[in-house]
């Protein structure tokens, strides 16, 4: 097979149409299309790809695959499924969308500020062409890159994504692939970047019909879905070449500035080239020859250094992954829950230690898990590692789907955000956190299939029984629980929640124009906790410029010994401050040089710089 032959329906431009699937399975192929049936032509090599040329054809024709003279199936590389994951493909056209972004450069990831969202519940209408109405407010605000949660066809309308079964077909219900291209092309117009979620661990139950092809999957290692992605056996070499070609789609059709990858500790693969090394070896290289960044955050519950380390030193060669050990130990010091794996995570030491590594767990016993866990993150910059205090599944894998400012009083959110805006990380913030959402969000799907609609209820009930979290659990099938997640904006215009929207844009702003705070350096930041009193002290400088951060995450007033720089500390930010509809605060504006204590309100934080603020 050629090694640049593009699997899937690839238009031709002159009403022809090439038509590329692999099936090693399958010995006789017809391609049926609206009024004629094509007999595909099977390679002789015995990889088991099928082929057909065929004229007479235009975008948005519709085809499936029939096999063996019997079962009809869609392309397991379609690009479009106008009628769901059951219904036949759609020829598309990429090359015929008029880009506007030739001069976009792309974005480094030390600068990135991103904001997960979530298409379908992001705005009343919960399209791609509804989305691009927000992004200048995204932008004023100081967000940087959006992270759009899976679009890959899944079945129904309403769903997360994670059980998509057609990866490279983009949801119909969210606005197609020129819905896409649209919203992406807008961002890049705003100097925002985009990442997509995509999910290479695991595919969804329903509409699933990979297995009626090739060995997709392995019975060889087991995950939390099934059988595993056969990443590492015999016939993966073209199971690979499907999710490169898919990751490759989105950097190059799409343009899309990075990926963020699903759970990538699910990916069982013991090959000595693993497929992870191979995904950043193939999108890094073509990205270098396109000439902007395509960077990969992977997320992974592994504490495991080699996902970023570069191939050189024998590790995966992501550019980041997220932490869900700062996560953690920040969430555990604001409610108080400890059950589940927030049972490892018991006092302001542990965000201390995530403030100075990322990992939390870096070798140590854990409770949770009833063993040691994770290695050393460092050395590695900080830029290597995304942090939040709210994200999909920490807040839709609640029970009922509340956000952190359901479950803690107003300043403990405040707080949250300015110890996740302050770090020395990549912030995400999740969508709606920035004003004080609401609604919550929940989890919602729209399966066909009454046994899985009952599977999924139960699941979802097993999933929670280690928290022992209190209400009845939405019902996941029910359309009111998708309706229920969507988002208001309008909120963000009311008094408090317009002075929350204003809070995180200073603190963006802080970040962006102070040196000290725009450097993600773990080598120049100090760190000190005090557990007893539950404050903790973060100093970071960079040249002559430095900044202290002061968070207490006691309920009653604290006191902290400032440490004191050669010229005087100039308060920069006091979440407890009126203008952000706070209790008020008497630490004063300028600290002079010579020592100081300061005492600082319930659930607050303080920023300081040594020169005066601008």
């Amino acid at each position: 097979m050629q090694a640049d032959e593009r699997l899937g329906a690839t238009y031709l431009n002159d009403g022809r149409c090439h038509f590329c699937v692999w099936a090693p399975l399958v010995q006789r192929i017809d391609l049926v299309l609206d009024e004629r049936t094509v007999p595909m032509e099977r390679d002789n090599q015995d990889r088991g790809y099928h082929r057909a040329t065929v004229g007479g054809i235009a975008p948005g024709a519709r085809y499936r695959y029939r096999l063996d003279g019997e079962q009809e199936r869609p392309d397991p590389v379609s690009r479009f499924q106008p009628e769901g994951v059951h219904g036949p493909s759609a020829v598309t056209d990429p090359g015929a969308f008029r880009w506007s972004d030739a001069e976009w450069p792309g974005l480094a990831l030390e600068r990135f500020v991103l904001y997960e969202l979530h298409i379908g519940t992001f705005t009343p209408e919960g399209t791609f062409d509804a989305a691009i109405r927000h992004l200048d407010t995204l932008k004023e605000l100081g967000v940087t890159a959006i992270e759009i949660m899976p679009v890959a066809q899944y079945p129904g309308d309403r769903g997360w994504g994670y059980d998509g079964v057609q990866l490279y077909a983009v949801q119909n219900s969210y606005g197609g692939p020129e819905g896409l291209m649209r919203l992406v092309d807008a961002c890049h117009a705003r100097g925002l970047a985009v990442l997509l979620d995509v999910v290479y661990n695991h595919f969804g139950p329903e509409g699933n019909y990979l297995g009626d092809y090739a060995p997709y999957f392995t019975e060889r290692y087991t995950t939390p879905w099934g059988a595993a992605v056969n990443f590492d056996g015999p016939r993966s070499d073209e199971v690979r070449r499907f999710f490169l070609g898919n990751a490759l789609q989105w950097l190059e059709d799409f343009h899309f500035d990075g990926l963020r990858l699903d759970a990538i500790d699910a990916i069982k693969d013991g090959s000595a080239y693993p497929f992870l090394r191979e995904l950043a070896d193939v999108t890094h290289a073509r990205a270098k020859e396109i000439g902007r960044p395509f960077t990969l955050i992977a997320e992974s519950d592994l504490n495991d250094a080699k996902v970023i380390r570069p191939p050189d030193q024998c590790g995966y060669g992501m550019d980041a992954q997220w932490s869900d050990d700062f996560h953690h130990a920040l969430h555990v010091l604001l409610t108080g829950e400890q059950r589940g794996y927030y049972a490892d995570f018991t006092s302001v030491g542990d965000l201390a230690q995530a403030f100075r590594e990322s990992f939390v767990y870096a070798g140590k016993y854990s409770t949770h898990r009833q063993r040691r866990h994770g290695n050393r993150a460092l050395p590695a910059e900080g830029w290597r590692f995304v942090v939040c205090s709210q994200n999909h599944d920490q807040v839709g894998n609640r029970a009922t789907g509340d956000r952190l400012g359901h479950i803690v009083p107003d300043e403990a959110a405040k707080l949250a955000a300015a110890a996740v805006l302050l770090s020395p990380f990549v912030p995400l913030l999740f969508m709606g956190e920035e004003y004080g959402e609401p609604q919550p969000f929940q989890y919602f799907t729209s399966h066909g299939d009454p046994a899985l609609i009952a599977a999924v209820r139960e699941g979802r009930r097993a999933e929670f029984a280690s928290f022992r979290w209190q209400g009845e659990i939405p019902d996941p099938d029910d359309p009111t629980t998708f309706q229920r997640s969507k988002l208001t904006h309008r909120e963000r215009e009311d008094g408090p929640h317009g002075a929350r929207w204003r809070f995180y844009q200073e603190l963006l702003r802080l970040r962006r124009t102070r040196p000290a705070l725009a450097a993600l350096d773990l080598g120049s930041l100090a760190v000190q906790a005090d557990d007893e009193s539950k404050t903790l002290a973060v100093r970071r400088w960079a040249g002559n410029d430095q900044t202290l951060a002061l968070f207490n995450f006691s309920d009653r007033g604290q006191r902290m010994v400032v440490p004191q720089p050669e010229t005087s500390w100039h308060k920069l930010l006091d979440s407890a401050d009126e203008r952000w509809r706070g209790p008020g605060s008497a630490i004063p504006g300028i600290l002079p040089p010579g020592g100081a204590t300061v005492t600082l309100p319930a659930w607050s934080a303080v920023l300081f710089g040594t020169e005066a603020p601008t």
